[in-house]
């Protein structure tokens, strides 16, 4: 019997996975043998870039929440094995959101009660408007330029980030496999470098957290 793996889609909505990424300002070795070992990409993934909103908490680290092209997306960490972090996809949706979502799913997912909410939906920018009123809410602007990889059939990428006007990079490999995950870490050379993920490095640029990026 054949026990071939089915490679992941970059994009599509998937079950939990384990992720490996990290941040800094030399990781230029990693990112070659990263390239140098990857398969071939889908011509529409290998390149992109967007600008995104981040909404961090200070109430919670578990929740990775994200607007892009007008949806936002909210994956929650489930647990870490061996250094690696998976995530379960929570919700994806776009705008207005209807106060029912807000009230039972995204600031459930801040981990604060909701503020008083006057009409049944809310466009993106009446949602922004709530969240930068709160206290324990920053939104930061985050412009990526990605190259998407394939190693070790885990999905893989390389990107220049802007965070908060910082400049600085980014390297990550991410599966359904935690075998496959720590296979690629050890073989683009990251075996040991501390696994930061979008949420920690938000908060360590803004200060939120006294802690410096992996390199």
């Amino acid at each position: 019997m054949t026990n071939a793996k089915t490679p992941h889609q970059i994009g599509e909505i998937s079950p939990p996975r384990f992720e490996f990424r990290t941040f800094g300002y030399q990781l230029d070795a990693s990112a070659k043998l990263m390239a140098d070992a990857s398969i071939a990409v889908p011509e529409a993934v290998r390149e992109r870039s967007s600008d995104e909103l981040y909404i961090v908490s200070k109430t919670n680290d578990s929740n990775n929440t994200k607007i892009r092209n007008g949806h936002v997306d909210i994956k929650t960490l489930i647990q870490t094995v061996d250094g690696c972090e998976q995530w379960k996809p929570q919700l994806k949706t776009g705008f207005p959101i209807v106060k029912e979502v807000l009230v039972n799913d995204l600031f459930p997912a801040f981990m604060v009660e909701p503020p008083a909410l006057r009409k049944e939906s809310y466009t993106l920018e009446e949602f922004l408007t709530l969240v930068r009123a709160h206290p324990k809410f920053k939104v930061i602007k985050v412009h990526k330029h990605r190259h998407a990889y394939n190693v070790n059939n885990t999905i893989c990428e390389v990107a220049k980030v802007v965070i908060n006007g910082v400049h600085l990079k980014t390297i990550s490999t991410e599966s359904t496999v935690l075998a496959d995950v720590k296979k690629t870490i050890e073989a683009v050379g990251l075996t040991g470098v501390e696994n930061i993920n979008y949420v920690q490095a938000i908060k360590r640029i803004i200060k939120w957290e006294n802690k410096p990026l992996a390199t």
